[in-house]
């Protein structure tokens, strides 16, 4: 009966040996595709990622020491400042430049279905047959801070993959993107002359996250009056070493779009001075650390008994006979 049992240990070993290097030989293949730029192996990965595939974090670990080369441009603003077309633009731009490309864009998550609309898809649908671009609609997923919880990943794939601009267009909610400049190097906020955005950003903090101001469709009606008023608004922040620059440009006309490059160079060339970019990238790591711990703690807390356990006690209880704090409490010393 020993002899039995040490064989079938024996076998089960090598068995799990051999599923082991065969994971491992598929996955150092998909690496070495995605290091390639091989837009097929780039779009596998992502959907491993958003599905949280086990292999994911592997896979992610494994692809992080080949990034840092891209420039990380973040894209924000109301819906209908024209974000998607002002994308379009840019990403003709840098590859006239000779620059390959990555663009992610987060579109809203229906909340009766869960999926994405994927307009943007739809509009960058020319683009993305380029082989040097490779454009990703990723859903929202009910995030609230104008980027999805995977966004992160979906950009460090792509620059483990060679592509020198990242575009990270946001969801368009207009009161929470933040998440979108710890995502970026250089920040875009798009906003319109006719609908007051200027007073919408200033409310909320948009204007500290910004970079550079697109004031976009700047051939309509009152242009220049939202000009001076960004201009006054900038007057009373606090002293920074950056200025926000204001470039106005018509997207749908392709107006504007070369000062808005030399913009973005601009604010490149001066974070690239006396180290600015290597302490932006240092503090995102900081964050995306917390974050995947939080992530990982918040997964492991979870458990399916502790699930049940808080639903049986708030269906058992009465209006004001138990505490949120007193649940708490049950629940972290549940075993």
């Amino acid at each position: 009966m020993a002899n039995v049992y040490r064989k079938y240990c024996i076998e089960f070993g090598l068995r799990r040996i051999l599923i082991q290097s065969i994971f491992i030989l598929t996955m150092l293949l998909k690496v070495k595709e995605i290091y390639n730029g091989d837009n097929r192996a780039i779009a596998r990965a992502i959907s491993i990622v958003e599905n949280d595939n086990d292999e994911a974090d592997s896979l992610l670990a494994e692809l992080y020491s080949h990034t840092g080369g891209a420039y990380r441009l973040g894209i924000t603003g109301p819906p209908g400042a024209g974000k998607s077309t002002l994308v379009d633009n840019l990403t003709r731009l840098f590859r006239e430049d000779g620059k390959s490309v990555g663009v992610v864009a987060v579109d809203p998550t229906s909340p009766f279905t869960g999926g994405a609309l994927l307009g943007d898809r739809l509009r960058l649908q020319e683009l993305s047959l380029n082989k040097e671009v490779f454009f990703r609609s990723v859903a929202s997923r009910g995030s609230t801070g104008g980027i999805s919880k995977t966004t992160n990943e979906v950009v460090d794939i792509l620059d483990s993959s060679g592509k020198e601009v990242i575009m990270i267009e946001t969801v368009g909610v207009g009161q929470s993107e933040l998440d979108v400049a710890e995502a970026s190097d250089t920040t875009l906020v798009v906003i319109v002359p006719d609908s007051g955005d200027e007073i919408q950003a200033m409310k909320a903090g948009l204007m500290e996250i910004a970079d550079i101001f697109v004031l976009n469709k700047s051939d309509h009606y009152g242009a220049d009056i939202a000009y001076s008023g960004l201009q006054a608004m900038l007057q009373l922040r606090e002293e920074n070493a950056w200025t926000p620059l204001i470039i106005k440009t018509s997207a749908l006309k392709n107006e504007g779009i070369d000062d808005l490059m030399k913009a973005i160079h601009e604010h490149e060339d001066w974070l690239k001075s006396e180290n600015r970019l290597s302490e932006r990238r240092k503090h995102r790591l900081n964050e995306r650390v917390k974050d995947i711990i939080a992530d990982d703690l918040d997964k492991k807390f979870w458990t399916k008994d502790k699930l049940k356990f808080l639903y049986n006690k708030i269906n058992e209880s009465e209006n004001g006979t138990i505490t949120p704090y007193t649940l708490v409490e049950e629940l972290k010393n549940l075993k």
